[in-house]
């Protein structure tokens, strides 16, 4: 007999589809939380029976239960603990463990792909080109490679799953992945997930109103409060708004906040763990502590939300030869414009800052940081140009 404790997302799910593939009804499978997760070894270790075979995937256990494992294994009980997360590698050093955050070829794991290849290794499930393309599609939405590869099969994958109850994607996933020998959605589903691209659109539109700005810790987060979509939102919020570093998404219902980023050089899990979360470079997440609470509610909340760039303009382009205008909500306004090859400035109240910038990108970050300034419309970029011009002429 087997248990298997896996995470409550795709990728969690997507094990214990795995694990009913493989074992049938020889495996009894529990879906948790990162916080529930602790709770459910603990019942396993002092209630179940000792000849069952203990998996863990997508998790991993607190120090306690740490320690409890290996003295489990020690004294000849059966564990295997398989995951991904780079916050897990000290779990490497049990043999009851495996973490593998980038295979033999270089590509990031996600905890479906290393369960698939530790079924296949020990001949417990016989490979198909159905769930080969089910487990790449998890893969790929789990590590954010879906959209380096533009891999809109993988979103609409997971997109599924949150439509869904997890019984009843479940026995959707295996009964499909059993009887065909590729992996497809069938004409209901694709209907029902392009009437749902179209509800999320109309969120994220809304959402795009609420973000406000605020710096923690040398870093600067865009901060909204929202309990859906939240990998579309952070992603579509994040290329919005570039000289954000990352995207901090707040449930309030559900007391956790998520981290979503578009740059390779921010590491979000590094911030869900200064609040004891965790996840992947790109996205992460955490309980809402007091501490976060502090960060990213109360001390963001009597903030305005961020001006919006201009949508349809003519003249007021970015990168402009003359200049590009922007404007704060304070209703002050600052042309960036380049001044020789590699150089760019910023004119405000007719005096020139001294900053400089190599890059008008760089300069514009600037400004969205500094002064949370954003694109200007047409009309004042006009009525700007002509206020140059009169002064130009009275002098």
């Amino acid at each position: 007999m087997y248990k298997l404790l896996s995470h409550n997302d795709l990728d969690g799910v997507s094990c214990g589809i795995l694990a009913k593939l493989a074992f049938g009804k020889d495996v009894a499978v529990r879906y948790n939380s990162i916080s529930g997760l602790n709770y459910e070894v603990e019942w396993f270790l002092e209630n179940d029976s000792p000849k069952t075979s203990l998996i863990i995937t997508d998790l991993s256990v607190n120090e306690e239960n740490e320690k409890k494992l290996e003295e489990f294994h020690q004294a000849g009980g059966k564990v295997q603990l398989l995951d991904h997360h780079k916050t897990a590698l000290h779990f490497n050093e049990y043999e009851w463990a495996e973490v593998i955050v980038e295979d033999e070829e270089s590509k990031l794991t996600s905890a479906t792909s290393l369960f698939y290849g530790y079924l296949q290794k020990y001949e417990r499930i016989e490979p198909s080109e159905a769930i080969s393309e089910f487990v790449e599609l998890v893969r790929q939405y789990d590590t954010w490679e879906w959209e380096k590869n533009e891999n809109e099969e993988a979103r609409r994958l997971n997109a599924l799953f949150f439509l869904l109850s997890i019984d009843e994607f479940e026995e959707k996933m295996i009964h499909r992945l059993q009887t065909n020998e590729h992996f497809f959605f069938d004409e209901f589903e694709e209907k029902l997930l392009d009437m749902e691209e179209t509800k999320a659109e109309r969120y994220i539109r809304c959402k795009r109103r609420e973000l406000v700005q605020i710096k923690v810790n040398e870093l600067f987060a865009g901060v909204v409060y929202a309990e859906s979509y939240h990998s579309e939102l952070g992603n579509e919020l994040g290329k919005d708004n570039p000289h954000l570093d990352y995207i901090a998404i707040i449930n309030i219902g559900g007391k956790r906040m998520g981290f979503r980023t578009i740059h390779d050089h921010v590491d979000v899990s590094e911030v869900a763990g200064r609040y004891g979360g965790g996840g992947h470079a790109k996205a992460s997440g955490c309980q809402l502590t007091e501490e976060a609470y502090k960060h990213f509610v109360t001390d963001t909340f009597h903030l305005p939300s961020l001006k919006e760039d201009a949508k349809r303009n003519r003249y007021n382009m970015k990168e402009a030869p003359f200049g590009t205008l922007y404007e704060n909500r304070s209703g002050d306004t600052f042309l960036l414009y380049p001044a020789g090859e590699d150089k760019w400035l910023i004119k405000h109240k007719q005096h020139v800052l001294k900053e400089t910038f190599s890059s008008f990108q760089e300069g514009e970050r600037f400004l969205k940081r500094t002064y949370e300034a954003a694109l200007a419309k047409d009309d004042l970029f006009v009525r700007y140009l002509q206020q140059l011009i009169n002064d130009q002429t009275s002098e």
